[in-house]
Formats: structure tokens, C-alpha cells, sequence
């Protein structure tokens, strides 16, 4: 039943009560309260404080208002209930405010109907009252105690959701600020980890996200509440404390998005690790639709090799650069033929093994490359330049862009 109506149906059953119960009950008031107070404190743990300071007096005087309100209400068609509304509608975002849960809440007013009609109903028994104002007595009080209680859930979802709101807004304003890169105090750091609600951890991992053609929502709603995200931006990503354990819930649930997952890196590397996830995401294999993710510390070299284009087209050119007369065939089969001997230094009978290939075959191009490298072939430094580019090239022939 909605609020509105549940205050009509309220406001109409006071109206409709005899003012005598109101009269008999005015100077009562207090010690119903009273009672309402104790039984909520010593049942419900979230209100089992001393009644000192604000919250003491909040609590007192909300619970003597309402006592007062319902029994000056009764019989009395003209008595205003706006300011009552207002009252617990402020009751309710305080509740939020301060803490407490949805169930204390409830739990409160289930126990203020209880404990007032307990009070209530030997006082107007007492005064002579038949069966059937017994009845009216009893629905009046729970049917307000049911009205009051939805104004105040509705104070308590209000200023819920603004909260949620604040909060995801100061979250990927953080979330920005770590992967931009700049400096920033630590005073000012973790003055934006405590408006977010986000306790700052000293390591943590980037999540780079791509939308693939045809692709469904991100379940964000599987993630847990450490996790900080940003969808909207032109390159989403996650930032996450346990990549392995929190990226779980979503596996088979991927709806067509694809991730790349940095190595753990202090947290003042959040940028680079968001820069190195990013550049995995663009060069390396989309996974699994079920599991479509890239993780990072499995292809940290070929990363590395591929980070820099102009620095691997220049170290291509210089180490290589007498493969350049050849043909791309022939070009290639030295190339794999020179790559093999540099990581394994074996013979031909190796190398043609590695290669699927004669032996003889191999001991021709040996002589070849040695035509061409001449010297190069005995310095050490020269050999880890064409190692590491032939690994490029061989990266390259693999499907990287």
C-alpha cells in the first residue's frame, strides 16, 4: 500500500475514534513513551545506547511525538498531520544517517505497536470500554504505527539513494584521479578515500574493459563493493584489490565484454598498470567467451616488446639490417633459423628439430647468416639485438598490430 494512502486510511480511523479515549489516555502519555523507549532499547541492539546527547534525545522525542500525536488525533477530524509527516519523514533520513539498517528500523516500530497497545489496552478496558472500541483502539494504534513506519522508510530511502549517488560520483572522481597519473598529496588521497568510502589499499590490480559488437550491459551488480568503476568513460575499466577473486563472480557473465588485467602494483602505479592493461587489451587474444580475459603477468615480454613501435622499428633496422636484400620468404626462414641458434646456441640437429626441417637445410642457412653478420654473430650485444628483434617480428607475424 502506498504512503499516501496508508495516511488517508490512518487519518480517517483517528477521526473516527471516540474523543473520550483521547481524554482518558492524554495523561498517559509519557509513561507509554516511557515504556516504548525502554522495550525498543533493550530489544533492538542498533538503539541500546545511553539515551544521552543527540541520540538520546532524538529517539526520546520522536517516540513521545508520536504518542502524543496519535492520541491528541483521535476523535479530532481538524487535527493537522503534515508537520507529523515531516517529523518522521526527518526521522527516517536521519536513521540512514546515522547508521542504522532498514531492519532496526522496522524492528522499532513493530515493537512500539506491541509495547503501546500492551500499555493502551487495560487503561481504556478499565474506563469501560466495549469490544468493539477495543478493536477500533488496537487498529487505530497499529494502523499508525504502519503509516509512520512507511513515512520513515521513505525519509530513509530518500536520502539512501542521494547517498549512493555522492558516493559513486566522489568513487570515479577518485578512480580518475589514480589513473591520471598526477601527484597528489597524501592528505588529499585519502581526504577522497573517505568521502568515497573506500579504504585505500597499498597494492592493486587495473582491469581494462572493451564493449565487443553486440554486447549486453556490464553486470557491474556482480562486483563487490571494494571494487571502484568507471563504465562511462571512453576507455572502462575497474580498479580492484583481488582481480582473481573478485573478477570471479562474473565468469560465463562477460555478456560480450572483454577485459585485460594488470599485474598487482602499488597504488601510486595504478596509471602505468592502467596503461599497460590498456595497450594488452589492444594487442593480445580476447580469451574465452565464457573467461575473455587477458591477464597481463602471463605476457609481460611480449608487452614489453610491443610497447614501443618507433624503438622497435629503429632496433629492427639497425640489428637486421642485413636480411634487408632479401626476398620476405627468404627473409623469414633466416630469420627463424637465426632466432633458434641465438636461444638455443645448439647445433643443426637441434635447430632442425626445433624447425621441422633437414639438418642440412639448417647448416646452409648457418653459413648464409654468417655471410651476411659476419662478426655480428660473436658480439653479445649484437645477438640480443636481433633477438629481441626477431621476437618482434615474429610478434608481429603473430597478429599484432
Amino acid at each position: 500500500m502506498g504512503r499516501a494512502l496508508l495516511e488517508n486510511r490512518n487519518a480517517e480511523l483517528l477521526a473516527s475514534g471516540p474523543r473520550w479515549l483521547a481524554v482518558q489516555l492524554r495523561p498517559h502519555a509519557g509513561r507509554i513513551a516511557a515504556a516504548i523507549v525502554h522495550e525498543v532499547q533493550r530489544s533492538v541492539p542498533a538503539y541500546a545506547r545511553p539515551l544521552t546527547g543527540k541520540f538520546g534525545k532524538a529517539l526520546a522525542e520522536s517516540i513521545e511525538q508520536a504518542v502524543l500525536h496519535v492520541i491528541d488525533s483521535i476523535g479530532n477530524p481538524d487535527m493537522p498531520h503534515n508537520d507529523w509527516v515531516e517529523l518522521f519523514r526527518n526521522r527516517g533520513r536521519l536513521e540512514f544517517i546515522e547508521g542504522r539498517s532498514l531492519d532496526s528500523l522496522q524492528a522499532a516500530a513493530r515493537i512500539g505497536a506491541r509495547v503501546a497497545w500492551q500499555y493502551v489496552a487495560p487503561v481504556i478496558r478499565r474506563a469501560g470500554a466495549s469490544p468493539q472500541v477495543l478493536a477500533h483502539a488496537a487498529e487505530i494504534i497499529f494502523a499508525y504505527v504502519e503509516a509512520l513506519s512507511a513515512t520513515a522508510l521513505e525519509g530513509y530511502s530518500e536520502t539512501q539513494t542521494l547517498a549512493s549517488g555522492t558516493i559513486e560520483r566522489r568513487r570515479k572522481q577518485l578512480l580518475e584521479l589514480l589513473l591520471s597519473g598526477r601527484r597528489t598529496s597524501a592528505a588529499t588521497l585519502d581526504g577522497m578515500a573517505r568521502g568515497a568510502s573506500w579504504a585505500l589499499p597499498a597494492e592493486t590490480a587495473v582491469v581494462a574493459l572493451e564493449r565487443t559488437s553486440g554486447a549486453g550491459e556490464f553486470p557491474v551488480e556482480l562486483l563487490e563493493d571494494d571494487v571502484l568503476v568507471d563504465l562511462e568513460s571512453s576507455e572502462p575499466c575497474l580498479l580492484t584489490t583481488h582481480p582473481k577473486g573478485q573478477l570471479m563472480p562474473l565468469t560465463g557473465r562477460w555478456n560480450g565484454w572483454r577485459a585485460a588485467v594488470s599485474p598487482t602494483v602499488p597504488l601510486a602505479d595504478a596509471a602505468a598498470a592502467h596503461r599497460l592493461a590498456r595497450r594488452a587489451l589492444r594487442r593480445l587474444g580476447a580469451g574465452t567467451p565464457e573467461a575473455p580475459i587477458v591477464w597481463c603477468v602471463d605476457h609481460l615480454a611480449r608487452l614489453w616488446l610491443g610497447g614501443e613501435e618507433f624503438l622497435a622499428a629503429e632496433l629492427s633496422r639497425r640489428a637486421l639490417e642485413p636480411l634487408d636484400s632479401l626476398s620476405d620468404k627468404q627473409r623469414r626462414r633466416l630469420g627463424e633459423t637465426l632466432l633458434a641458434w641465438l636461444e638455443t646456441r645448439g647445433g643443426a640437429p637441434e635447430i632442425a628439430k626445433r624447425l621441422q626441417v633437414h639438418p642440412q637445410t639448417v647448416r646452409a642457412r648457418l653459413h648464409q647468416l654468417r655471410e651476411l653478420f659476419g662478426g655480428r654473430l660473436d658480439d653479445g650485444d649484437a645477438r640480443f639485438g636481433m633477438r629481441l628483434a626477431l621476437r618482434v617480428e615474429l610478434l608481429g607475424r603473430a597478429g599484432d598490430p
